[in-house]
């Protein structure tokens, strides 16, 4: 299997916005949870966001309102769009597929029963 792979991080500013892709074909034209997790140095990894193929979504609660979890299936590319940067928003950033009745429940969010990991792009919020 071809893991995802993830582009865009960067350093921004507080208030300022970045746009995560993940380059996933083997995931996004069938039907998969594509998942964003972010881990930051001495944390765990947290779920983010979540995107079912029917557009379902999950946010985790920090970044509900500024962010947003999409998907351009014509370029089999998962997007993460994040606006209002904060500062603890800095980690990170891993796309990943995971079986798609995850996207409807709890499990969407847990690191456990991810089908494959991209390597990941870092995200640096600082002034």
């Amino acid at each position: 299997q071809v893991p995802p792979v993830e582009s865009g991080g960067g350093s921004v500013q507080p208030g300022g916005s970045l746009r995560l892709s993940c380059a996933a074909s083997l995931y996004t034209n069938t039907s998969y949870c594509m998942v964003w997790f972010r881990q930051a140095p001495e944390k765990e990894r947290e779920g983010v966001a979540a995107l079912a193929r029917d557009g379902t979504s999950r946010y985790v609660d920090s970044v509900k309102g500024r962010f947003t979890i999409a998907q351009d299936y014509a370029k089999n590319t998962l997007y993460l769009q994040m606006n209002s940067l904060k500062p603890e928003d800095t980690a990170m950033y891993y796309c990943a597929a995971r079986a798609w009745y995850d996207c409807y429940s709890g499990s969407w969010s847990q690191t456990r029963g991810i089908l494959s990991w991209g390597q990941g792009t870092q995200v640096t919020v600082s002034s």
